[in-house]
């Protein structure tokens, strides 16, 4: 008797929250509605002119971007009250709703409920089962099963490895994702794409707190690959959870600075970057770096078609203007100096980097920058020897980073390739200390070192 009692007192209460609303009258309620649609749009418009300022969007986007919201506000304005009176097919509604809802109810319980079943205790229910999805597809938990056993038989294989761990990875179970990758690393140690790989899934089973031993191998795959996106993000990460948050957001800002347009992982650089700048009381769309043309704008040959080229040139130009009215802006010099160079467009690149120079003399990655322009241009006319505009630029990274990695090795190859022999072997000298002796460049480095010394 306790279930009916409570089955219609359930039921009335629906009724009484459908049917009301059917009866009132509508004009107050549609005026309403209307007025805010208008100052949601007029808000939007002035958002649009807040964009455009900024260089967010371009003359001809804000242009389409007005026609569209001005059609929108037109369309409310050409909306006509409704009467004062709740129509009458509204009360026709609510007169079937407030029989129809509970007959219908009783007719499609009665057949099927039971309500004198007693209630299943929770332990003894499959809870996944019950949601649909009590594991992966049949096919896929085969595969998996398939691949568990080959790296039993075959525990030293690294690609088994890998794939396991990625398979786990993209079922959210982090820790045996760590597991996996870490078997691979125990077959080739410090191999940095298992190593990056251990060290994220060690941080997603910490909830997203970078432990300090996934901070320590994030920092050997940096030593390795300088501009690994997964060592250099997490690295960011772990200052901002260590309470550094300006240096986090100046790392994002320049990992962003040097990222591809379409990469996958930039969606999430800009989201911390918002994320900290708030923190911060900084404006984010103030401080966002502008992303590298997208890598798809070229094919396998490496070269870009003309509409892709003209896509790509268009952002040049785009951010070359910005730079007309923002001169200081740093940042805004080097990414136009390498989107120039991806152009092919190496003067442009040039003079855009040595704006940058003008601007932070000092600063070693705007002078690696410049250099890394000068070289892209080419050798001086006589050979090998670098440029000396470029030369002079690596001495002040030096100076200023005497540990300078690029630096040093820069310029031990130009003083290798012009006969300084002795001062290339102590520059790479000074460079092999700062390698990993199990990565093949300290084999290779220290090879041209013992060359040298040889005579070679």
């Amino acid at each position: 008797m306790l279930f009916w009692i409570v089955a219609a007192a359930l039921t009335a209460a629906v009724v009484l929250l459908i049917v009301p609303p059917l009866l009132k009258p509508r004009t107050a309620a549609s005026a309403d509605r209307a007025a805010y649609d208008l100052e949601v749009y007029r808000d939007q418009l002035a958002e649009l002119v807040r964009d455009q300022a900024r260089g967010l969007i371009t003359e001809a986007q804000a242009a389409a971007a007005r026609a569209e919201i001005g059609r929108r506000m037109l369309a409310v304005a050409d909306q006509t009250p409704q009467a004062a009176t709740a129509p009458r097919a509204a009360r026709v509604v609510a007169a079937l709703i407030a029989v129809a809802l509970p007959v219908g109810a009783l007719a499609v319980y009665l057949p099927l409920g039971h309500p004198d079943v007693p209630a299943m205790p929770l332990a003894s229910r499959n809870l996944d089962a019950e949601r649909g999805h009590g594991g992966p597809p049949p096919q896929v938990a085969a595969a998996l099963e398939k691949l568990k056993q080959h790296l039993a038989d075959d525990p030293k294989d690294v690609r088994g490895w890998d794939l396991l761990g990625r398979t786990y990875a993209r079922a959210g179970k982090y820790e045996q994702a760590a597991e996996a990758f870490r078997r691979g690393l125990d077959v080739t140690p410090g191999d940095p794409e298992l190593t990056a790989g251990w060290a994220e899934m060690t941080t997603n089973a910490n909830d997203g707190i970078v432990p300090e031993e996934a901070r320590r191998a994030f920092e050997s795959v940096l030593a390795k690959e300088p501009k690994d996106p997964r060592a250099r993000f997490y690295l960011a990460l772990a200052r901002q959870q260590a309470g550094d948050v300006q240096g986090a957001l100046d790392r994002w800002r320049a990992m962003m600075a040097e990222t591809p347009a379409d990469a996958p992982w930039l969606p999430a650089i800009q989201a911390r970057i918002t994320e900290a700048a708030q923190r911060l009381n900084l404006d984010p769309a103030k401080i966002m770096p502008t992303p590298l043309p997208p890598e798809t704008a070229q094919d396998q040959s490496g070269e870009m078609d003309a509409e892709q080229k003209a896509m790509v040139r268009g952002m040049v130009e785009s951010l070359a203007a910005k730079m007309a009215d923002n001169p200081t802006d740093v940042e805004g010099w080097k990414r136009l100096a390498r989107s120039y160079t991806v152009l092919g467009e190496h003067d442009k690149a040039v003079e855009a980097a040595k704006r940058a120079v003008d601007q932070a003399p000092k600063r070693p990655d705007v002078l690696l920058v410049y250099a890394d322009t000068l070289l892209a241009r080419g050798p001086q006319a006589g050979g090998a020897q670098m440029p000396a505009e470029a030369v002079g630029a690596l001495r002040d990274v030096l100076a200023a980073e005497p540990a300078n990695r690029e630096a040093l090795w820069l310029l031990g190859l130009d003083a290798a390739n012009t006969g300084r022999k002795s001062e290339a072997a102590e520059l790479w000298g000074r460079l092999l200390p700062q390698l990993d002796p199990k990565d093949p460049d300290h084999a290779f480095v220290r090879q041209r070192i013992e060359a040298l010394k040889a005579g070679g």
